[in-house]
């Protein structure tokens, strides 16, 4: 059908040669290579200058806490404000602010619990 129009429109299609096509090889019939069994002791001591890094993830995590503080602080005055006022835009805002940044400090302090938690759960996939 195809070749019947493609003559029709002048194009010539010259016809296939007539050898065998090579089979591709089983993936099966492939041997597999052992491969030797990995594991992974995290230990901060391993390197040089971990105990710089943990200072700077601990000064870190307190400077986002201050930053948490300062936002529920700073929402629960605008959602305040907004209240009174009868601004129920600025109300809504210092809410949602409140609640961001309340929620921001529960994972800043729980951020060693959760990752402790994941790995120890990584650990035992077979």
């Amino acid at each position: 059908m195809l070749t019947a129009s493609l003559a029709v429109s002048g194009l010539v299609v010259p016809a296939l040669p007539p050898f065998p096509v090579p089979a591709l090889p089983v993936l099966a019939a492939i041997p597999l290579l052992a491969m030797p069994a990995v594991s992974l002791n995290p230990n901060p001591s391993d390197l040089p200058g971990s105990n710089v890094l943990s200072e700077l993830t601990n000064g870190l995590g307190a400077w986002a806490l201050i930053a948490a503080m300062v936002g529920i602080v700073v929402g629960a005055v605008m959602w305040a404000f907004g209240h009174y006022s009868q601004n129920w835009q600025q109300a809504y805002n210092g809410r949602r602010g409140v609640i961001v940044s309340a929620l921001a400090a529960v994972l800043i302090g729980g951020a060693p619990l959760i990752i402790n938690f994941l790995v120890q759960k990584g650990g035992t996939i077979r």
